[in-house]
Order: structure tokens, then C-alpha cells, then sequence
């Protein structure tokens, strides 16, 4: 192998991996707040917002994300009335599915951080006089996420492996340059770099989350 083939397959799936990132940070910083918020809306004592938490966290975990992908991409206009005001961009309408998705997935994970918590830290709070507002914020909120700190990493690390799912609704990112490489010049090659700068990414992910239970125990 060549420089020169090897600078030609690698930029565009650096071209590639960009919007592989990209999808990353934008489904990360939303679906986190709002899988807590979906958390509170399943302990909620409004029922109807409970149940509806309930119903939209089973059906995102209990569908396949390449179908809700699929849905969101090529469904939303197809659907009666409304659909010719919903013909997204093909990024736009993968990145809101995987917002979607990841927010369910999220919701639980925060949901089993709050069951974990001794109901003995409510009722210290209440001796000591501290308001509900002062219990969550900092009683409550620390303890769960320092719970949920290694599921909320290994979702991450996940969330970058399935970005690769972009492919399938011929959005281009990394192992769109990668097949279309392989396809073009009849090797592997490029199939063994892309799986590199995934593993890169996954890496600086792990080392960020290591970083950051340590930092969270330390504090503790």
C-alpha cells in the first residue's frame, strides 16, 4: 500500500467521521436532559404523564433504532396530512431519531440511579431542614449520577458504534467512505481503518468517563 492510496481513502473517511462526531455531541447533549426529564415523568404522580413516559420509553427500547431510523427519515413524509411538513434534511431526521432513542435508554439508567439511593437520604434532608429543592440538587442528583456515571459511559461508547447505522439510510459518514472504497478497489483495506478511528473514538470516550468516575469517587 501506497502513500498516495492510503492519503486517498483516509481523508474522506476523516471527511466521514466528522459527521459521525457531530452526531454524537448533538445526540449526547440532548438526550441526556431529556432522559432525565423523562425520568421525572415517569416517578411524576400525574398519571397521564407517567404513562405516557411509561409507553414512549417501551416502545423506543422495545423497537429496533435502525426501524425508528427508517421511520424518521423516510416515514415522516409519507404520513397523512402532516407529512409534506416533515420532510427533514436526512441528517436532521437521523439525529432526532437517535435523540429519541438514546433518551429512552437514558431515562432508565437515571431512573435506576434514583432507586439506588437509601430512602434515609430523603428523610436526613428533612431533619437537617433542607428544602426539596436543596435535597435534589444536592443530595439526590450528586448520588445518582455518580450511580449512573458507568452505564451512562457504556451508552456512549455504544451510541459511537451505532452511528454506523447511518449507512443505512445513505446518510454519508465514516463506513459510508469506507464501503464505498472497498467497493471501488476490491480490498479491505479501508474497512481495517475505519474500524481504527472508531476504535480511536471509543477510546478517548473511555478515557474521558475513567477520568471522570474518578474524579466522582474521589469527591465522594
Amino acid at each position: 500500500m501506497t502513500l498516495d492510496y492510503f492519503l486517498s481513502i483516509i481523508k474522506p473517511m476523516l471527511e466521514g467521521a466528522q459527521a459521525t462526531v457531530l452526531l454524537f455531541f448533538i445526540a449526547i447533549i440532548v438526550s441526556i436532559p431529556l432522559g432525565f426529564l423523562l425520568t421525572l415523568a415517569v416517578r411524576s404522580s400525574i398519571k397521564p404523564l407517567s404513562l405516557f413516559a411509561h409507553g414512549y420509553i417501551y416502545l423506543m427500547r422495545g423497537t429496533p433504532l435502525l426501524l425508528q431510523l427508517l421511520f424518521f427519515v423516510f416515514g415522516l413524509p409519507l404520513l397523512p396530512v402532516i407529512g409534506e411538513h416533515l420532510v427533514l434534511d436526512r441528517f436532521v431526521a437521523a439525529t432526532l431519531a437517535f435523540i429519541f432513542n438514546y433518551a429512552a435508554y437514558f431515562a432508565e439508567i437515571f431512573r435506576g440511579g434514583l432507586l439506588a439511593i437509601d430512602k434515609g437520604q430523603y428523610e436526613a434532608s428533612q431533619v437537617l431542614g433542607l428544602s426539596k429543592w436543596q435535597t435534589t440538587t444536592r443530595i439526590i442528583l450528586p448520588q445518582m449520577f455518580r450511580v449512573a456515571l458507568p452505564a451512562v459511559s457504556n451508552e456512549s461508547i455504544t451510541l459511537v458504534k451505532d452511528t454506523a447505522l447511518l449507512y443505512a439510510v445513505a446518510v454519508p459518514e465514516l463506513l459510508h467512505f469506507a464501503q464505498t472504497a472497498v467497493n471501488r478497489d476490491f480490498t479491505i483495506i479501508p474497512f481495517f481503518f475505519a474500524g481504527i478511528i472508531y476504535l480511536i473514538m471509543t477510546l478517548i470516550l473511555t478515557l474521558f468517563f475513567k477520568r471522570l468516575e474518578k474524579k466522582y469517587t474521589f469527591s465522594g
